[in-house]
């Protein structure tokens, strides 16, 4: 077989090693076997949440199973391929096989670092909260179109989207908004995301055709478990009531349903206007003020342990992740990264994972600069 072929194949093979090593297959098999037999217990949903988790959890292993199952099975298909090519001096079939190689050692590199969303709240749904910087109506824009750009992601993704809350801007566009995205992983992917993003671009709302620069901040802190315990006084919160101003109807829009809880030690605010029912946003409020905390918890203790400088973990307003220029050339740059793509529409219709995939690769290596190939 040729240079390039065993190559591959041994980048694969090492990928494979990895995420069979992490997932730890006897164990898992043994694992699935019980997940098995309780789903075939007549009693299991008497009790439905329990059932959920149990299902939720099958399918995880039979995904994580069946797709090393499958990396093996198309790397033995396409090395057959090559070698047969190969014998008959078939360069078309050689290159068919070499091809199915590279497709193979993407996807075994993107499950490799999925693999490795090890903490303790990786595998959860996930809040993505999206604002507008400075800079009024061009701002606001920049947020909407962030807003739509997280959608899309977890569209492709088939993540279940559901739109919590969106202040919107005086003249267009957004002020604020916040996504609930639900999904295997959800909070493990989307977590780099947390920062400030940078828009260059010829402004739609200047008669002079100018070109503006704009900034929004994106928060992303994952959904809790009920079994994750954060002590939340109520004496310690200032609730406030008013009528939602996003899309929804009469209704919504003439009552005063919308909730905003402020937790005054930490300055943390949080606000709900999804349902028309104040009780609901309410509920759903307190359950997002009680992730934000638990995520900045989380933060502090991280901190804490890799003893790394503040402006490595800061996700606050001032610390710009990523730039998007439309105008005068089109790139969108990830400055930790140093990862690349030469088609913004595409990133901004919600195509992520290589920058996604680029700033966890990083967090893997303990932050080291990492190897970047351009995305587009």
């Amino acid at each position: 077989m040729r240079a390039e072929a065993e190559t591959l194949v041994q980048s694969i093979k090492q990928s494979m090693g990895l995420l069979r090593r992490h997932l730890d297959v006897d164990s898992s098999i043994r694992r699935l076997a019980e997940l098995n037999n309780k789903a075939e217990d007549p009693n299991l949903w008497n009790d439905a949440e329990a059932a959920q988790k149990i299902m939720r959890e099958r399918t995880e292993l039979e995904d994580r199973l069946g797709s090393i199952n499958r990396f093996e099975s198309e790397l033995e298909d396409a090395v057959t391929l090559i070698e047969l090519a190969e014998a008959e001096d078939d360069a078309l079939s050689e290159k068919e096989g070499v091809d199915q190689l590279k497709a193979l050692k993407v996807e075994a590199e993107r499950r490799q670092i999925e693999a490795l969303l090890s903490g303790e709240v990786d595998g959860n749904d996930a809040y993505i909260e999206v604002h507008a910087g400075a800079g009024g109506t061009e701002s606001c824009d920049w947020a909407r179109m962030l807003f739509r750009m997280y959608a899309r992601w977890a569209e492709r993704h088939k993540f279940k989207v559901e739109i919590i809350e969106e202040t919107a801007g005086d003249e267009a566009g957004l002020k604020s908004g916040t996504l609930l995205v639900k999904g295997h992983n959800a909070y493990g992917w989307a977590k780099t995301e947390s920062g400030v993003h940078r828009l260059v671009r010829i402004s739609p709302f200047d008669s002079n055709a100018r070109r503006h620069t704009s900034f929004a901040s994106v928060w992303v802190y994952p959904v809790i478990d009920d079994r994750i315990e954060i002590d939340v006084k109520e004496s310690d919160c200032r609730i406030d009531t008013y009528r939602s101003s996003g899309a929804g109807g009469q209704h919504i829009n003439t009552t005063d349903s919308a909730v905003r809880i402020t937790h005054i030690p930490s300055g943390i605010v949080v606000a709900c206007q999804g349902e028309r029912s104040q009780h609901k946003n309410r509920a759903t409020a307190w359950n997002m003020l009680r992730a934000r905390l638990y995520e900045q918890e989380i933060e502090r203790r991280e901190a804490e342990a890799s003893k790394t400088e503040a402006s490595k973990t800061d996700i606050g307003w001032g610390h710009q992740i990523r730039s998007y220029v439309l105008q005068p050339y089109q790139l969108v740059k990830d400055l930790r990264t140093g990862a690349t793509s030469g088609t913004p529409a595409e990133v901004l219709d919600g195509e992520l994972d290589p920058f996604m995939e680029a700033a966890l690769a990083q967090k893997v290596s303990g932050g080291a600069p990492v190897e970047v190939a351009d995305v587009d």
